[in-house]
């Protein structure tokens, strides 16, 4: 049983109470691990650390800064296969997928925010005015549990390299990656105080960490409903928000286009990560007069590579929910599909022991209904279809949010649909994605953006002095 402690200037210890929370694995339920339970002092601690440490970190020179994050990247690329066993075990990620996605999305992200810091300009000239760009000062880092390395990753990166220093606040059922990651920036020799990580419950440390009045800003990443409730927080102090919310993606198939393709971008993003991705394509629109054909296809394409099972065997590609809680609220999902008259395709139950869902597959589904509004974060794909493309977009840009999509079709006019799509970011037939870019939603997904130098903006101040 991995026991790891919480990381507060400079220091591993445990909380103030000395009280611990366990750490489940989801897959079988047996305890793996334990935390520190963070208090609200805890919490008072790492601030007070944090905001000690700004001064000294701010007016290092950025290549410095930027040396301690290369170190920490030699730290990721050392410890890979570790993190990638912890976030299988904690999370239920199938291994095979916690290494060839988890890690190398944490290595590429930073190494190309790295390559391309030393563009980034702190000092410009306007006119008469000298431009520059001021660290924030106190970043509270709230982090989710379905990307427990790369979540963190990207929050920390840019808002280190800008010159704040970070409190993290993890999620609690994925404290032990996030304290391993800890210990790459202790070794990487991070300045006391910089990066602080407080494990504990979102009730008492997460909500405590948002209000404090030391707190100049609050990254968070995880569900729309919390996010809203985030600007009572900020509100008093005024605290910068950034946000990377909910999802409900759509893949627009247009005729003429690779339909395999279609078929296998969709469904990997569906089922790799028991569907717990926020970018996950889960409306699949496609002609109306090629539903029969496309069943047939995802009815192939399940049979040939959904293999549920114990994440830990490299031929699973299908592991539990995070949680008991998650399973029920996936699974209730999957009942009011049913009642409002969606087909099920296939898939639709629950699995045990352990925290599984079969991954399901809905077609005559119309996007009024509420599998098709609301974001599952399950291994739930809902099939529409269309008459027109001028539906298709509709249909595609008929929705609160905003994050991610796809089309799939002849290049002209998959660019063209792209283009007319309202979310932050689009795949157009293979295009690959690329760290550079930023990542961030449209309207209830989020606010800001990351990855990149665009990351570093949202982690500034802008001041103009006048010569």
């Amino acid at each position: 049983m991995e026991t790891m402690k919480m990381y507060i200037d400079g220091a591993f210890r445990e909380s103030s109470n000395h009280e611990w929370s366990k750490v489940t694995n989801p897959a079988n339920e047996e305890v793996v691990g334990q935390v520190p339970k963070g208090t609200q002092e805890d919490v008072d601690l790492a601030v007070a650390a944090a905001k000690a440490a700004l001064p000294a970190w701010s007016s290092i020179e950025p290549k410095e800064r930027k040396a301690y994050l290369e170190k920490v990247l030699a730290g990721i690329r050392a410890q890979g296969d570790y993190l990638a066993e912890l976030i299988s075990m904690e999370f239920g990620a199938a291994i095979t997928f916690a290494q060839k996605a988890h890690i190398p999305l944490s290595i590429n992200e930073l190494k190309t925010t790295l390559a391309e810091f030393d563009q980034y300009e702190f000092e410009t000239y306007e006119d008469t005015a000298l431009v520059t760009k001021d660290p924030v000062g106190v970043v509270a880092c709230i982090t989710p549990w379905n990307y427990p390395l790369n979540q963190i990753q990207r929050k920390l990166t840019p808002a280190l390299l800008a010159g704040n220093t970070v409190v993290v606040k993890p999620a609690s059922f994925t404290p032990l990656t996030a304290l391993a990651f800890a210990k790459i920036f202790d070794d990487a020799g991070i300045p006391k105080g910089v990066v602080n990580f407080v494990t504990g419950s979102g009730s008492t440390v997460g909500d405590y960490l948002a209000k404090h009045e030391d707190v100049n800003c609050i990254s968070f990443t995880g569900s729309t409903e919390v996010g809203a409730g985030l600007y009572e927080a900020a509100g008093p102090t005024i605290k910068r928000l950034v946000l990377e919310l909910g999802g409900k993606s759509a893949m627009v198939y247009l005729e003429g286009g690779d339909l395999d393709y279609a078929i296998d971008k969709t469904m990997g993003t569906v089922y790799n990560n028991q569907g717990q991705t926020c970018t996950a394509l889960t409306r699949l629109l496609v002609p109306e007069s090629m539903l029969e054909e496309v069943e047939e296809k995802l009815l192939a394409y399940y049979q040939d590579h959904i293999v549920i099972g114990d994440p830990a065997d490299p031929k699973t590609t299908v592991g539990p929910m995070v949680s008991q809680a998650q399973k029920d609220i996936v699974l209730d999902y999957i009942d009011k599909g049913k009642a409002a008259g969606a087909k099920l395709l296939v898939g639709g139950k629950g699995v045990g022991p352990g925290y599984f869902v079969e991954p399901t597959i809905f077609t005559h589904v119309t996007n009024d209904m509420t599998i098709a509004r609301e974001e599952i974060f399950g291994p739930v794909l809902c099939v529409i279809t269309y008459k027109t493309v001028e539906e298709a977009v509709q249909i595609a840009n008929d929705s609160d949010y905003g994050l991610s999509g796809a089309v799939v079709g002849p290049k002209d006019k998959a660019k063209k649909v792209a283009l007319q799509l309202k979310t932050g970011n689009v795949f157009v037939n293979d295009g690959p994605r690329s760290a550079k870019a930023p990542f961030g939603g449209f309207k209830q997904s989020g606010l800001g953006r990351e990855n990149g130098l665009y990351g570093i903006d949202d982690y500034v101040e802008l001041k103009a002095v006048f010569l």
